[in-house]
Order: structure tokens, then C-alpha cells, then sequence
């Protein structure tokens, strides 16, 4: 990242006030480190900064292991976040975009692929937002409209036909609910890409890098192993439409959130999501490098585990993954 975008990485995201405060107070702070070291080479300035670098490391670190559901939605949401083609470019080889639906046009809120990853050839598809308004225009906020569900189904049964692994990283609020999106077949796009999903014979594995919205996030989250990075969530519906719906108050999201169970540990405990894979300190938006690195472990181990698969094996066990999800049984009688 450039120096730019790092400390735009740093600016404070909305949530309570005392978490904005500590904010401050870290970011005052490395204001200090800034000024120090301008005066490196003197041993007291030496120890000053020192002392003040382990105090920054302290406050970062208790500031982000101690944050709600909400403050980790407004990281997932970070504009300066890695979306799908940061991790093509960090974590694939020989990448080759394919573009289109065959059927109405290219939808740019969705990146499909072909690539190479540890030199295992792969079909890559993903969300992707922009970073400014000009892109998100472009990539429409992220949010995908019916012909983006359709060239993501293409390149699908295109790495299928050819025996690729399939790996999807999710960064979406949902699919567009534009009138132009319905009449073109929003809702039978979505589900035709759950059915279809569900029967691949190749591996799947998908992971959530931002906020994984509703079905235009599981749209292209149909897979062997679903993983979500630390700070990212995933749930049927945004906390401020939560809100909006139960109050009929965007302004209780942070309670929404809360009642909503969206984040990596509530997913992991219900069996939602496979793994949580972690962030640098401070959130993937601060080290879309060190970002990278932690996920290709988490992806690489688990492609080697599925490719000793057979076939039915994987479906077998997609169906039941999906199948037994929402489940709970009262034992206390």
C-alpha cells in the first residue's frame, strides 16, 4: 500500500463514542512515533519512541480484540479493504479475467477468472467494489444486477468442465434491487446459481473478505469450505435494514447488529462458516500483503484436504453442510 493509502487506512470508522476515542488516542499517538523519529540518532528521542511504539502496539491491540459487531461492520466496509482483484494480484499467477454473460452483457460488480494458484490451475470469481466514486459507479457499489450472476455460473461450469477447483471471495452489500435487475430475472438468477452450486463436481471454497450481504453474497458461496477473514461478516440482511424493519429505525444498526450474530465467532459457532482466518493487527485494510499471506494458507491447506475427494464424496458432503444448517434441538427435556 502507499503511504496514502495507509493513513487513509488509519482514519476512524463511526461506532460509540469511546471507541472513537480510543481511535484518537491511538492515532495522536503515532502522530508522536512521526515526530520522533525525525530525531532518531539521539538517545533520549531513542527511548521515547520506543516507549511510545509498545504503547501504540498495547492500545491497537486492545482497541481491536475488544470491538462489537457493529465496529467490525464498519471495518468489513472499509474503503481501503482488499476487494477480489487486490488478492488476484497477491495471490494468484497468470490470471486471465473473462468477461460477460453470453447473454446480455458484463457485469463489472463481479470478477470471474481464470489463474494459476501454487501453480494449480483455478477459476477465481469475486465481488469487487471501488475505491473512489468514479469506481464505484463503475462497479456499481459492488453489487451485482442478473448478467453478473449469470457470467459467474458461466466461468463456473466452464472450471467444471475442465476439472478447476473453484475459489469466490464475497465483499457485497447484496445483489442490486434495481427495477432493471427484477425484470431481467434477479430472484431466478440467484437461485439458479444455489442449485447449480450445489452440484459441481469440483471443489468449492469460499470466502467472506468484507460484508457478505444476503443472497447476492451466497449467490457465489455454495461451497466445500466457507471461510470468513476476522473482521468481516455475513448475514441475511444489513443491520441498518434490520433495524429499519424491527424499529423502524436505521439508527439501532449497532443493536441490530448485535441481536443479528454477523460476525466471524457468532458464524463459527453456528456452523455457518468453516474457518476464520486472521487479520493483520489493526484490520486487512492496514496490510493487504500480511491480509494475503494468512489466506493463502487457509486456502492452499484446504484445497490439497478436498482434492483427495472423490466426487460423490464432495456432494455428499455439500448437501449435508447446507442441509443441516439453522438445526437446533432443546435437550433440556
Amino acid at each position: 500500500m502507499s503511504a496514502r493509502e495507509k493513513a487513509k487506512a488509519r482514519e476512524p470508522f463511526p461506532g460509540r463514542s469511546k471507541e472513537n476515542d480510543r481511535q484518537k488516542e491511538i492515532e495522536r499517538l503515532e502522530k508522536d512515533v512521526e515526530e520522533l523519529r525525525h530525531l532518531a540518532g539521539d538517545a533520549d528521542a531513542d527511548a521515547e519512541l520506543g516507549r511510545i511504539r509498545e504503547q501504540v502496539a498495547e492500545l491497537r491491540r486492545e482497541f481491536y480484540t475488544h470491538l462489537g459487531p457493529w465496529q467490525r461492520a464498519q471495518i468489513a466496509r472499509h474503503q481501503q479493504r482488499p476487494y477480489t482483484l487486490d488478492f488476484i494480484g497477491l495471490l494468484f499467477t497468470e490470471f486471465m479475467e473473462l468477461h460477460g454473460d453470453r447473454g446480455y452483457a458484463d457485469d463489472k460488480a463481479i470478477i470471474t477468472g481464470l489463474g494459476k494458484f501454487h501453480g494449480r490451475p483455478v477459476a477465481i470469481i469475486g465481488h469487487q467494489k471501488g475505491r473512489d466514486m468514479k469506481q464505484r459507479l463503475v462497479r456499481n457499489f459492488g453489487q451485482p444486477k442478473p448478467e453478473g450472476y449469470r457470467k459467474a455460473l458461466r466461468v463456473m461450469q466452464l472450471a467444471a468442465k475442465f476439472g478447476r477447483p473453484i475459489l469466490t471471495f464475497i465483499d457485497t452489500p447484496g445483489a442490486y434491487p434495481g427495477i432493471d435487475a427484477e425484470e431481467r430475472g434477479q430472484g431466478e438468477a440467484i437461485a439458479r446459481n444455489l442449485r447449480e452450486m450445489a452440484r459441481l463436481p469440483v471443489p468449492v471454497i469460499a470466502t467472506v473478505t468484507g460484508e457478505g450481504g444476503s443472497g447476492g453474497a451466497l449467490a457465489i458461496a455454495v461451497g466445500d469450505r466457507v471461510n470468513i477473514l476476522e473482521n468481516s461478516f455475513y448475514s441475511v440482511i444489513s443491520p441498518e435494514g434490520c433495524a429499519s424493519i424491527i424499529w423502524r429505525d436505521s439508527t439501532k444498526a449497532e443493536t441490530a447488529a448485535a441481536a443479528m450474530k454477523i460476525t466471524a465467532k457468532d458464524l463459527k459457532e453456528l456452523g455457518i462458516v468453516d474457518e476464520i482466518v486472521a487479520e493483520p493487527e489493526g484490520g486487512a485494510h492496514t496490510d493487504h500483503e500480511a491480509a494475503a499471506r494468512f489466506l493463502d494458507e487457509a486456502l492452499d491447506r484446504q484445497l490439497v484436504s478436498l482434492a483427495h475427494e472423490s466426487v460423490r464424496e464432495l456432494l455428499d458432503a455439500r448437501y449435508e453442510k447446507f442441509r443441516k444448517m439453522g438445526q437446533f434441538f432443546d435437550l433440556g427435556n
